[in-house]
């Protein structure tokens, strides 16, 4: 009887146990998956495809015909069936089109040349077909950068800091086994990036973007001596987008600078319109409950990926790419959003380092580029302003920055890419038959960016350590701490030079600068958030084609072991499911337990 006894309440405990481990575990899934193996999948193609030790080549198999349409419709975005060849490996019955914004639509109207970046979708006529578990490999043309590198190296930069960035490589490009160029290829931000950096969660992808362009404006800038007519190559001047001739720039569309500004959805509508993920309106209902609590500085840990973005800041505060949230377009960057939490994904720095120079902002220059400040980043958008102005949240931004600058930079992280990259690509850039620079062109925008960057480096740290303004107010009231920039000319490596009207200042972020009054300046945010023009911009995604995530194929796809594998492959709501039925049989056989001991004797 005293063993029956001890047995019975064995198993009542056994059961109670089991009941509180199946709530715990179901309330921190998350927690408990990150223990199994991390929250990210390990996937085949980052060592097959992003192994930057040697790039990739890539042969476009295609009908010459068909080609050729393709090229000569760019404009019009769609998808052609082709088969790849990635290295040894064959991909039969893949999509491909042009892609871009910008690059695309004055290569379309350049009689010159046909070198657009290119887009190719394994899964897009092939459900779940993948190369390598990779679902899109984006090959970009490096247009308007003659280093051919900013966008390695600012991509090189996320990958040190362990931010949530696309995988990078240099990919020599074939087309029908022709060589075609020297691309930069990188990991599309769709079903596969998310599964490699949330593998366990089910949240939604946005990709807000409002540009609207019209009329005639990428004709180089005339008025620059060194954008005179080198034939078929763009030099190293400026491309201009001016008011003549009937073209010009605004920005349109609600909520892509991520400002809150009331709780009506329609008020983000270019947000949901610009979905990757298939969404609704209860996922429409968290991003603006999201941005109201960020404006108003409200529990920032629950409604932001606080680490990551702090990380992104600095990495995008570094690069100075002004066609972004830092200039005064609110586009190039992803939206993420998991169970209410808010997160920015890195896109598009073939213009950081100053190669976007805004016609009505005169101070973008070699000075402002290098001295570009530090707490007032962010022209574009006040989605930051919370984390800047929290103690906190500043000091750690601060030490990645430092991070960058003496360890990446000065550490001799940033000198090892370089001489990596020129090794690499110097001979493929000489002989590349597409272009847009030639090769002295190359090597002097290169070599200007290692200055560029060295000089950068120096700014910051002298920033974050107080010896140099880090605000613009500062750096108006006194400039005498700057450093000194007379021996660099930001021209040569690449810029685009963008007229027109708008509210100044370089950054908007540091409301001390503005000589406008607080009214005025808000006013002018939100007239910029609702200008209008007509006519559509080409952009990067067509939507009734996205894959949902929910659908995605991982292809061959080797999970980092065999239990967190598994688990990692699983959603959220099947991980519930699994440990329920779990502690659900722990009860069950506890009772049956209970059940035969209690009918002995």
């Amino acid at each position: 009887m005293i063993a029956k006894k001890h047995i019975s309440i064995f198993a009542v405990a056994l059961m109670a146990v089991a009941v509180v481990v199946c709530f715990l575990a179901m309330g921190y899934a998350d927690t408990l998956s990150e223990k199994l193996g991390g929250l990210g999948v390990k996937m085949e193609y980052e060592t097959r495809l992003f192994d930057t030790d040697a790039p990739i080549s890539v042969n476009i198999k295609m009908d010459e015909d068909e080609w050729k349409k393709m090229l000569s419709n760019a404009q019009s975005e769609e998808y052609y069936v082709c088969d790849v060849k990635i290295n040894d490996t064959t991909i039969n019955n893949v999509a491909v089109r042009p892609k871009g914004n910008t690059s695309l639509s004055s290569i379309a109207m350049d009689p010159d040349t046909d070198r657009f970046s290119f887009k190719l979708e394994f899964d897009h006529f092939v459900k779940g077909q993948t190369c390598y578990g990779l679902d899109k490999l984006i090959l970009n043309n490096n247009y308007a950068d003659p280093t051919n590198m900013k966008e390695t190296i600012v991509y090189d930069m996320y990958q040190y800091l362990g931010a949530d960035a696309s995988l990078y490589n240099y990919a020599k490009v074939f087309v029908n086994g022709e060589y075609w160029g020297i691309y930069l290829a990188l990991e599309g931000v769709e079903s596969s990036f998310l599964l490699r950096n949330y593998g366990t969660q089910d949240g939604e992808l946005y990709k807000p973007d409002s540009m609207d362009i019209g009329g005639a404006m990428f004709a180089p800038n005339t008025n620059d001596a060194s954008s005179a007519d080198k034939g078929n190559k763009k030099g190293p001047g400026q491309f201009g987008f001016g008011q003549g001739n009937g073209g010009g720039f605004t920005m349109s569309g609600n909520g892509v600078n991520l400002n809150y500004k009331d709780d009506n959805l329609d008020s983000y509508s270019t947000i949901w319109e610009c979905e990757v993920t298939k969404t609704g309106k209860k996922d429409h209902k968290r991003v603006v409950e999201a941005l109201k609590n960020i404006h108003a500085g409200m529990d920032l840990e629950k409604y932001l990926d606080v680490d990551n973005i702090l990380k992104y800041m600095a990495v995008h505060t570094f690069s100075v790419n002004l066609d972004s949230l830092s200039g005064s377009m609110a586009h190039n960057y992803y939206l993420y959003e998991y169970e209410g939490k808010l997160n920015i994904l890195p896109w598009d720095y073939n213009l950081s380092f100053g190669g976007m120079s805004m016609g009505f902002v005169s101070t973008v220059n070699a000075s402002s580029t290098i001295n570009f400040t530090v707490d007032t980043p962010f022209q574009g958008t006040r989605f930051f302003d919370s984390l800047l102005k929290n103690e906190e949240y500043l000091s750690r931004y601060h030490e990645y920055l430092r991070q960058l600058v003496e360890e990446y930079v000065q550490g001799g992280r940033f000198d090892e890419v370089y001489r990596r990259i020129r090794n690499q690509i110097d001979e493929l850039v000489k002989t590349d038959p597409t272009a847009f620079y030639s090769y002295d062109e190359y090597t002097a925008a290169a070599e200007m960016l290692y200055k560029v960057v060295g000089l950068r480096a120096e700014s910051i740290l002298g920033q974050v350590n107080g010896t140099i303004p880090s605000t613009t107010t500062g750096q108006r009231i006194d400039d005498s701490a700057l450093i000194d920039s007379s021996g660099v000319d930001i021209k040569i490596m690449g810029q685009m030079s963008m007229g027109g009207g708008g509210f100044g200042g370089q950054n908007r972020g540091d409301s001390e600068t503005d000589t406008r009054s607080s009214e005025e300046t808000e006013k002018a945010l939100e007239d910029s958030d609702q200008n209008k023009m007509p006519g559509g911009f080409p952009g990067d995604f067509d939507m009734s084609k996205m894959p949902g995530r929910r659908d995605f194929n991982s292809g061959k796809t080797p999970p980092s072991s065999p239990i967190s594998g598994m688990w990692s492959f699983l959603s959220t709501t099947a991980q519930n499911a699994i440990i329920l039925g779990v502690c659900m049989l722990l009860m069950i056989g506890g009772i049956v337990f209970v059940k035969c001991f209690g009918r002995r004797k």
